[in-house]
């Protein structure tokens, strides 16, 4: 299943706390990346946060690889996540009597 997850800094946190941090997050993300279970990393153009398209088996275990993360784990960083499913409307397309609402 594929699960979007999108990046919340935790609020009142100064900018310093990150810095000991990013060269092991970058390394664990490096290892989810070619493991297979983060599939696509982006940032944001407006503002500093992560993007990420996650495959794993349910939310739930996008939280398990999730909270491996050094961010996280320091309480730096949580993440919204929104379970995807394939979009069901080309189905219409070979419909014979198909008619739009």
């Amino acid at each position: 299943m594929k699960i979007l997850a999108i990046e919340k800094e935790t609020p009142g946190i100064a900018a310093e706390k990150f810095k000991p941090h990013l060269q092991t997050e970058a390394v664990r993300v490096w290892e989810l990346y070619q493991a297979g279970v983060f599939r696509e990393l982006y940032f944001r153009q407006d503002r500093s946060e992560a993007i990420l398209m996650l495959e794993c088996a349910d939310v739930n275990e996008a939280t398990e690889v999730l909270n491996t993360l050094p961010l996280i784990r320091e309480g730096l960083i949580t993440f919204d996540l929104i379970p995807l499913t394939p979009y069901p409307g080309f189905a219409r397309l070979f419909v014979k009597e198909w008619k739009p609402k």
